[in-house]
């Protein structure tokens, strides 16, 4: 819990400055902060260390650096993410790349969600699929398809916390309720 809102002013923070550094500033300090965050998802070792207590801030910010400096980081996210390193932060860095990808999202009217389907669908018919989304939405929507066998037909539709069940699955565990009750 604590975690979470330590992350999301941290998040805050960063967002409201890349608002005034200007227009592209956001989604730019966006995709450094999840470039940042999926080297430490494909290293566990590193963020052993940056959640170390007993290495030192400059320690850690020596190596936040030298990483940095191989993915290209914005001069901004490098003083961010050294700060959460003086602030014994840098652990919490993924939360707040999510955090940051919500604040993002909300800012630019998007929304993010996954269509699970029975079988795979041709690329034709995902676009399709994802265009009458977004006219019923009246926001961008970035969807995300999967297959699950299991749902025997029809599709889940999840977006942000609402989730659509049309599976066949679905509608068989219903009607099965329903017998028992004798309705």
């Amino acid at each position: 819990m604590t975690g979470n809102i330590v992350a999301r002013r941290y998040a805050k923070a960063l967002f409201a400055l890349a608002k005034k550094a200007g227009k592209k500033a956001p989604a730019e300090y966006g995709k450094d902060l999840e470039a940042f965050a999926s080297v430490l998802e494909g290293s566990p070792d590193l963020l052993k260390v940056f959640a170390n207590p007993i290495i030192s801030a400059d320690v850690k910010k020596s190596v936040l650096s030298g990483v940095a400096g191989k993915i290209g980081l914005k001069p901004m996210v490098i003083n961010f993410l050294s700060l959460l390193a003086d602030k014994d932060r840098l652990p919490c860095v993924l939360e707040v790349s999510a955090l940051y990808r919500t604040l993002l999202d909300e800012a630019e009217g998007v929304m993010r969600g996954q269509l699970v389907t029975a079988f795979a669908l041709a690329d034709a018919r995902q676009d399709q699929i994802k265009v009458k989304l977004e006219k019923q939405s009246g926001k961008k929507l970035v969807l995300s398809f999967a297959v699950d066998p299991s749902i025997i037909g029809g599709v889940v539709l999840k977006v942000g916390d609402k989730v659509l069940d049309a599976s066949l699955r679905a509608q068989l565990e219903i009607l099965k309720e329903q017998i028992k009750r004798g309705e």
